[in-house]
Formats: structure tokens, sequence, C-alpha cells
């Protein structure tokens, strides 16, 4: 524990030197008393436990003795079956217990509502020490001050040779690293289905190209089912549960990242344009629910479930409610996973999925001030994402984060969930998720065109443009 406290130590020299050198003014008043969670996470620790051999502990060695605030969406009703939730959570209770003179105050939200408070106080330069951080703000919070620079606290991290250093992409600006990626990478573009019902189509897998999808659609419409089911009424769906896996089969993975670095890329380029003019056509080909744009990804999965489609497209979320629902029935032996179908044409990629971590745990910058606090909230953040929180999620959900753990067991699971954490984690190949990334204002723009795309009444050509032109005005 010493050495990793020295290292802490270390890296906050480092920073606080580099802020010094920038002229940074100094402000170490810390205002925040009050606990506004609104979850039973009150963690003010009035144990008389000795927990100082944990190894997370920062109590020794002139460590900090105050507040720490901590702002998250991690509930305790979201913890419910969410593994990446309840694994955070844990972590969180650890830490706190191992460090009995720090009060941790936390502010516990609901994923929506913590997206509306965080951005009012960013707003108003009053964001908690430690909090997390969506990949889409990362540009504009670096550029106005507001998160720390977690560069050096990356590279010294003792679990930074551990770390899945892909998923850093959407907190880096400028060849800066604003966040640790927190909770569990997650897919958000799965192929959910029967394989029961497809091998009697004639089908031992789920088909690897859309034309044998096409071709299986006259069975199933004689079996009065649809062929695969979709909910898109949210305009979101679309893009991060389809659009990001397909855009990638055309346009591969350094034409995105050139959107996120404004390095040259457009969304009018012919690749993602074409990318869009297939999206449009397989939607209105009749595979598809015909109402997919009128429900959601709930209402998708139930027709699923129900036996009223062969096959259900959304992300790990819905796999979870799916294997809740499921499991006992014959239907849950016969539920297996697939990457959406390559598309004729988009020689790119193949066989990627959209996949990551769309927060991380960022520092506010102002703890550059106060080194013994910086300390505290460096030590919370690699608790958080480190071989704790990595062992913990693999053992108990079979799933993974930031740090790459050695030998995950899965004997104690059942074949849904190998099945399922092997296409999430090993046998396919990983994609950005679109809107982790850029600005709401873009995504809100093309979300809601492409909605109207499928419904045939805008030009993909025209969808590309105005997404540009939102581009342009609002990143």
């Amino acid at each position: 524990m010493k050495k990793k406290l020295v290292s802490v130590f270390m890296v906050v020299f480092l920073i606080t030197a580099l802020f010094a050198g920038c002229g940074q003014t100094d402000d170490t008043t810390d205002t925040s008393t009050e606990d506004t969670s609104t979850d039973d996470t009150s963690t003010q620790d009035t144990s008389t436990e000795d927990t100082s051999t944990d190894d997370t502990s920062t109590e020794e060695n002139g460590a900090y003795t105050g507040e720490l605030s901590l702002m998250h969406f991690s509930t305790s009703e979201e913890s419910e079956g969410n593994g990446g939730s309840d694994g955070f959570r844990t972590m969180v209770t650890e830490w706190d217990e191992a460090n009995p003179d720090i009060t941790l105050v936390q502010n516990v939200l609901a994923n929506d509502d913590y997206k509306t408070q965080i951005a009012t106080l960013a707003a108003a330069d009053d964001l908690p020490d430690v909090f997390l951080l969506q990949g889409m703000n990362t540009r504009a919070w670096a550029e106005q001050g507001l998160v720390m620079d977690m560069t050096e606290i990356i590279n010294s991290s003792p679990y930074n040779e551990q770390y899945d250093h892909s998923f850093f992409f959407p907190f880096t600006y400028n060849d800066s690293i604003y966040g640790l990626p927190v909770l569990t990478g997650g897919t958000t573009t799965v192929v959910v289905y029967d394989q029961a019902i497809w091998q009697e189509a004639g089908y031992d897998t789920f088909p690897e190209t859309w034309d044998e999808v096409m071709e299986a659609d006259a069975f199933f419409e004689e079996q009065g089912m649809d062929t695969i089911a979709f909910g898109n009424s949210g305009k979101w769906q679309a893009n991060s549960c389809f659009l990001s896996a397909v855009g990638n089969r055309f346009t591969g993975n350094d034409w995105f990242y050139s959107m996120v670095d404004k390095s040259g890329a457009a969304f009018t380029d012919q690749e993602f344009v074409d990318s869009l003019q297939f999206t449009q056509d397989i939607f209105t080909s009749g595979v598809f629910n015909p109402d997919f744009n009128a429900i959601n990804n709930e209402d998708a999965r139930e027709l699923f479930i129900a036996g009223d489609a062969s096959a259900f497209i959304g992300g790990n979320w819905d796999v979870s409610y799916i294997q809740s629902v499921l499991e006992g029935t014959e239907m849950y032996d016969t539920t297996k996973f697939a990457v959406i179908p390559q598309p004729a044409g988009a020689d790119a990629t193949t066989r990627t999925h959209a996949i990551g971590m769309g927060f991380a745990v960022a520092i506010n910058s102002k703890l550059a001030d106060n080194p013994e606090k910086l300390a505290a909230a460096i030590d919370l953040a690699y608790k958080v994402t480190g071989p704790d929180f990595a062992e913990y999620v693999g053992a108990n959900y079979a799933l993974g984060g930031l740090t790459k753990v050695d030998n995950v067991d899965l004997s104690n699971f059942d074949q849904f969930t190998v099945d399922f954490y092997n296409y999430s984690y090993v046998d396919n190949k990983a994609c950005e998720i679109y809107d982790s990334y850029i600005s709401s204002a873009v995504w809100d723009v093309l979300n809601t065109d492409l909605q109207m795309m499928l419904n045939g009444d805008i030009d993909p050509q025209t969808v590309a443009e105005n997404a540009q032109a939102s581009y342009e005005a609002n990143y």
C-alpha cells in the first residue's frame, strides 16, 4: 500500500508543478458540504472497524482528511442486474471504508437526470471533485479548463500496462487524456436470434450477409413472423444500435477518428453516404417489422421474446433484459448472438460491432491547487477502474472493463452468458459508438433526419449534408 501511495503522490507533485507553471490561480476552498444524494448512499464512515489493510487506503503519509465530492448515476435501482453499476458501487463502498478520515459526499442521480445536472454544473464552473465525463463533452470541457488533464495520472498508474488503451479515445483531446474509462464495455450493436427457428429456415447460424437474410425473409413471412425486430421511436436507436457498426463497415475506423479530430473527414464523404443509402434500403426492404419507427427498443425486444420475430437488433442492456425474461425456458437455450451482417459493397471492415465505454472518471481541474485532496481523488479513480473492479464484474457478471485481468473464470456461468461474453470481448472486432463523441447537437440533427430517411421522407445525401452543416456549426 505504501508503495502505491508514494506513486500517487509523485503523480500529484508532477501535476501540481505543471499547473503552477501554467499560472493556475489559487482557489483551494471546497464549499461543497451538503450530501445531495437522491439515493441511499450516505458515505460518512462511522464504523470503528480497522480497514487500513486495504490497498486503496490513502490515510497514511499526511493524506487528505476532509470532504471529497463524487457525482455519478449508479443508483441502487440501476445496480440491480447491471453489473457495471453494481461493481462501481461496490468499489466506492470499499474505498470509502478504507479511508475513514475522508468524508465522501455522493450525489447519485438517475442517468438522464445526471446528464442534465452535470451539464448545468459545468456551465456554472461548479463541477464536483470527481465525476463521470461523457465522451462527447471531452473536447468542450477540456477547452474550457474544467477537467484535469489526466495523461500523467494514467501513464503513472500501477495498472497502466493492464489498461485496454483503445477505450481512451473518447476522452482524448489534443493528445491529452481527461478521464479513466469507467463501468463496463458493452456492445450497442448485437443481433439476438433464435437458433432453432433459423435452423428450420435452413441456416445453422445467423447469416453473415444481408442477401441471405433477405432470402430467409420469405420463410419467416410464411410463419407469420417478422425476420428482425427493431425499435427506433427514440431516434437514437438507429444511430447507436445500427449505423455505428454499418457505417464503420463502409468507412473504416480512420474516417471516424478524423471526424472526431476535425482533421478532414466529412459526413458528406461518399463512403458515409453509401452507408446511409444501404441503411435506408435495408429498412425499406421488408426484413424489419413495419412499425420500427413507431416503437422503441423495449417494444421490439418483446416481439422477439414472444416469438413474433426471429431476431432482434439492440444493445447489451436489451440482452440483459432478454436473459432475465427467458431464463428457464426452451428459448433461453436456443438464443444466440451474431454481428450485424456484412452489407454488399462495404469493404472497409468486417465483423465489427460498436462497443466502448461512454463515460470516464474525471477530476475537477481545481483540485490541482490541493495536492492532498487530488491524491485522494486519483486513488478513488484508480480503485473504481482498476483490477478490483475488473475481477468483480468478471466473476459476478462475465463483463469486462478498462483493466484487463487474466484467466476470467466463466465456469460458473451458463452457455447464454458465456456466448455473450465471447461475442462482446473475444470473437469480434470493436468499432466506435458514434454518439459517444462529437456533439449532441450534431446527433440530434442526424438522428431526426435518419428517422425521416427510414420512412422515405428524405434522401441519404440530404441527411449527410444536414449533418455536416450541424457539425460545422456546433463542433
